[in-house]
């Protein structure tokens, strides 16, 4: 199932043999490992099944996305896909494809607007409520098991883009089960900004060891944050045995480190389905198929143990 690209009740609305058709594929960034697998597969599936696909790059920049999807519009295809760069700032691409009815599919993340949106706009992605809560809890776990609840233990978190639901959502999950009877034990040091990116989050790392603090787990909300603190704490001596690590996506680099006996925790996103299954649904839409307003693909546990069935999921 980790390679099926649709979500369930998505594959039977596209008939693959119809005519050809072209969609708008605006992605908030190229450079980030997870949305690389995800637009790879979203170009995967079109050409497989005869579409054009037209892929823009953001680049994190809000006004040069809304640009994109208006020439989407121009240009006159048939539906757009957008990976919106900031979930509060979506009201104007809705009204530019709204405006056109031409049916648009947001990708990966909510928009703020999901409550309003047109009958003909829809998301594919994760539910964001499950993945920093499927996190935390084994890092929960994984500390009572290793007996810290009596004298308690101590967590840094790595969070994402503030503006990013996933950065937003993530974090709160953490907090909330650190809230819950069975993990109050768990402290919470400190909490930095890494963006998402390794690098950042390997200074930030390094920031934290220079105060010498005693610290139990880094939760990050995503894997390329969790591996710069890990090649943080390697370049320090210490002993990853000694420290639970914790990310998100099981992206290939994270199962490596994973494998070395580094990263204890990941969480499954398949960009693939999200990639493949946004791309069908938007093609659906055009067709005036009936849609969810929300095509969920679930996020799933991924430890040492099972770890050996994601290896070239994502």
């Amino acid at each position: 199932m980790k390679k099926t690209f649709v979500a369930a009740g998505i594959a039977a609305l596209v008939s693959t043999s119809a005519v050809a058709e072209t969609v708008g594929y605006a992605m908030s960034e190229f450079n980030d490992n997870w949305l690389t697998i995800m637009r790879n597969a979203a170009v995967k599936w079109a050409e497989e099944n005869g579409h054009t696909l037209i892929v823009e790059d953001g680049q994190s920049d809000v006004g040069r996305q809304l640009d994109q999807i208006n020439n989407f519009v121009a240009s006159g295809v048939d539906a757009i896909v957008v990976v919106p760069i900031d979930g509060n700032a979506t009201q104007a691409l809705t009204d530019a494809a709204a405006s056109a009815g031409i049916p648009m599919v947001y990708a990966n993340r909510v928009p703020g607007n999901f409550a309003t949106l047109p009958d003909n706009q829809v998301v594919v992605a994760s539910d964001e409520t499950e993945s920093g809560t499927v996190e935390t809890m084994a890092v929960c776990q994984m500390l009572r098991n290793q007996g810290k609840v009596d004298g308690g233990a101590r967590a840094y978190i790595l969070q994402g883009q503030l503006h990013h639901p996933a950065g937003i959502q993530r974090t709160k999950d953490i907090h909330d089960v650190v809230a819950m009877d069975m993990c109050n034990f768990i402290e919470i040091i400190d909490t930095q900004v890494g963006n998402f990116y390794r690098d950042q989050a390997q200074d930030l790392m390094t920031n934290w060891l220079t105060t010498g603090d005693e610290f139990d787990a880094v939760i990050a909300n995503n894997d390329e944050m969790a591996i710069g603190a890990i090649l943080s704490m390697k370049a320090a001596g210490i002993d990853m045995d000694s420290v639970i690590v914790a990310g998100i996506d099981a992206t290939p680099d994270a199962l490596l480190a994973m494998a070395a006996g580094d990263l204890d925790i990941t969480v499954f996103q398949n960009a693939a389905a999200q990639g493949a299954g946004s791309i069908e649904t938007a093609i659906a839409l055009s067709r005036g198929e009936s849609v969810p307003k929300f095509v969920r693909i679930p996020f799933e546990l991924v430890t040492p143990e099972n770890m050996d069935a994601y290896v070239g999921s994502n």
